[in-house]
């Protein structure tokens, strides 16, 4: 079925679908004026809206949590950020472990537990959020251990598992080397964390290419007795390279620590070459002759890099930093300056956006709505006015897509956004739609719904010729004229019945470099 959709102004209350407003007992009490927090108001009533959002990344090696204030403003049917200001930054906690090698989710809670006390901020107050986990936080056990943490916060909070792809995105954004990158320049990006080192090649905003590399400050950890207390795979492979063999509980000296460093800092060079072995790499390695007009570093070895070193962790941070740092500078290669450091992967965590979809949508089954924090995929489509589309070129473009943010396996359902261009021929709306079910066979075979959110208004179209065809037998959900990217989570509010309307929040995750005073200027036209 198709419904025709109003504008904006008319499209009654969205609270339902947004999860956050204020009762009208507490607005009263504020004298009349309504503020933003909980769930049962308009949005679009609203010209200014101020969200109290939490960050939280868990990773291999640390923890950590930032709660930030943030302002959108209305521009015509769209909420953009206008302004965010940290309220609170936690310390950074060595991500704790039980001895089975799980991470103990129990300490996490009371350190969480006590970021929140001592930001004086309640748990209840906090509208939105992302929830990051990466490296051995996204192994199956110790995530569904860590979202019990935050089941209260379920319905608020965008929950990302970050595999070495994704993960290696989230830094080149977070870090400012994306941003560094927009002007035609050529810049990487080198993330060190304790297990892996992320390398993005950034240009004209984007990451170009990218891969990963096994080397990290906490392969191997000494007490302070220099004795080995924590030896990973690749850790005790790197003390074997240099003639160095180490055990649990053996001797690691000062001087086999900068060895290590260094050993680990060539390898890393190696694959910023395109030159290392496949043996140390997670991902394919990057092409060989690369350029690069600077260098960010991020990750928490970054902070010995730039010069903000904290305590003693006895990892090999300060020895891998030094060697990483001489490297570069040997390579006459200018280090750019930082946003994020061991933060650019979660930095203020999410912003909120609310559209109405455009001229059509299409629904079947209608109980199909609401759906909740869709990952979004964007995959690079020529569809401008060619009599045909080819279905094996838009399959191959979603298959990429799904593997840059690590959703290839199909656990999950995904929102597919389409730049539409063109005329709505059978023959290219056939191309598209069988492009479509071919490249999304993983996640409909889980029975997942096909979700497609289009910029121009073809939602109706694509949705009818799915179902007519006998192209799937999945639940479909096609709207339009709403404009989605990379890092978009979206929530598809059920049909608002008065109106035939379908609200559609928008949920990006906030990275430096993202906000200014002055709002965006990009706004969405809602058609009658």
């Amino acid at each position: 079925m198709t419904k025709a959709l109003a504008r904006a102004d008319d499209a009654g209350p969205l609270a339902d679908h947004v999860t956050i407003a204020l009762s009208q007992d507490a607005a009263d009490s504020a004298g009349g004026r309504i503020f933003f927090s909980g769930a049962s108001r308009s949005l679009v009533e609203e010209d200014e809206i101020t969200l109290t959002s939490v960050g939280v990344d868990i990773g291999s090696a640390t923890a950590h949590m930032m709660i930030s204030r943030i302002t959108l403003e209305r521009m015509d049917t769209r909420y953009v950020v206008a302004e965010r200001e940290v309220l609170f930054q936690s310390d950074i906690l060595l991500t704790p472990y039980l001895p089975d090698g799980d991470i103990d989710a129990a300490k996490l809670g009371e350190f969480f537990d006590s970021c929140f006390a001592a930001s004086n901020i309640e748990r209840s107050a906090v509208d939105t959020g992302a929830l990051i986990l990466t490296g051995v936080a996204v192994r199956r056990r110790n995530a569904r251990a860590i979202g019990t943490l935050f089941a209260a916060e379920a319905g608020k909070f965008v929950s990302v598992s970050a595999g070495d792809r994704l993960e290696t995105l989230m830094a080149a954004h977070g870090s400012g080397a994306a941003a560094a990158s927009s002007r035609g320049h050529v810049v990487l990006n080198i993330d060190i964390g304790g297990g892996t080192t992320k390398l993005a090649v950034c240009q004209g905003g984007e990451v170009i290419a990218l891969t990963a590399v096994e080397a990290g400050a906490r392969l191997v950890v000494t007490d302070d007795e220099d004795r080995v207390i924590r030896l990973e795979e690749f850790g005790a492979a790197t003390a074997a390279e240099i003639g160095q063999p180490l055990s649990m509980a053996a001797v690691c000296d000062r001087r086999t620590r900068a060895r290590l460093g260094l050993a680990m800092a060539a390898r890393i060079g190696r694959a910023i070459q395109g030159q290392e072995q496949a043996d140390w790499l997670r991902l394919p390695g990057l092409p060989q002759g690369l350029r690069f007009d600077g260098v960010v570093f991020s990750g928490g070895v970054s902070e010995y890099i730039y010069g903000n070193p904290s305590q003693n962790f006895g990892d090999l941070g300060p020895d891998l930093a030094r060697a990483l740092r001489d490297m570069v500078g040997a390579w006459d290669l200018e280090i750019l300056p930082q946003s994020g450091g061991i933060r650019a992967t979660v930095i203020g965590a999410s912003q909120h956006t609310i559209q109405v979809s455009g001229s059509t949508v299409y629904l079947d089954p209608i109980e199909t709505l609401p759906l909740r924090n869709l990952a979004t995929i964007c995959p690079q489509l020529d569809l401008d006015d060619a009599e045909t589309i080819n279905p094996i070129d838009v399959a191959r473009s979603l298959r990429a897509a799904l593997i840059r943010q690590d959703l290839v396996e199909g656990d999950r359902p995904v929102a597919v956004a389409l730049n539409w261009r063109g005329s709505a021929t059978f023959d290219r709306l056939d191309g598209l739609c069988r492009g479509l079910v071919g490249g999304l066979a993983d996640v409909l075979a889980q029975d997942h719904p096909l979700v497609v959110v289009a910029d121009g208004d073809i939602g109706g179209l694509l949705g009818m010729h799915c179902r007519e065809n006998d192209l799937l037998d999945n639940a479909i959900v096609a709207i339009d004229g709403i404009a989605l990217s990379d890092f978009d989570f979206i929530d598809i509010g059920a049909v608002i019945l008065s109106t035939g309307s379908v609200p559609v929040v928008v949920k990006s995750l906030l990275f430096p470099g993202d906000v200014s005073v002055e709002p965006k200027k990009e706004t969405q036209d809602v058609a009658s």
